[in-house]
């Protein structure tokens, strides 16, 4: 049985985001691909393109760096794939933005969101918590929040995948 709902973690340039692609593709049903990403400056940009010069044409992208409850609900649906690509940048939108007291309703009602979902879902996250503390309140804060948002997220999956040198590693659910 292929898992409803997978995550997936790494860092940067680990391969989590070809390896979500690459599921997506598999799972042979339309996609819908949820896009958390700004474009600030150039680099960003850059990084974005790449993106999108990887996904086939023929997927629906949804751009929303901040409303992914209200994107899982209206596009929960048996016969589609929705692959949303990551939450930490969907957490560092929110850390950043003006009311960002409205970051914990947001993921509470991202969770709710989630355990509803019966289609196939792929989330795609940086795992920022393996090396040292970061000096400076908001660095501490976006990776204690990351570190709770996987966990909480993780508990809603049935399959969890860390990859590293573009190689998965299994931690919940059946292989790949």
């Amino acid at each position: 049985m292929t898992s409803v709902r997978t995550l997936i973690l790494g860092g940067v340039r680990s391969g989590k985001s070809r390896l979500a692609e690459r599921l997506a593709l598999e799972s042979q049903l339309p996609v819908i691909y949820i896009a958390t990403a700004t474009s600030e400056d150039d680099e960003m940009h850059a990084r974005i393109a790449a993106h999108q010069a990887r996904r086939p044409n023929h997927w629906q992208v949804i751009e929303e760096p901040l409303q992914l409850a209200s994107v899982l609900t209206q596009h929960a649906d048996n016969e589609c794939c929705l692959l949303i690509d990551c939450l930490t940048l969907w957490l560092t939108n929110w850390l950043i933005h003006p009311e960002v007291e409205r970051f914990d309703a947001e993921r509470a009602a991202f969770l709710t969101a989630l355990s509803l979902v019966t289609n196939k879902l792929i989330l795609v996250s940086n795992e920022t918590n393996m090396g040292i503390i970061p000096m400076g309140e908001l660095s501490r804060r976006y990776c204690d929040e990351a570190g709770k948002l996987h966990q909480e997220v993780a508990q809603h999956c049935d399959q969890v995948i860390l990859t590293a040198a573009g190689l998965p590693l299994v931690l919940k659910g059946g292989p790949i």
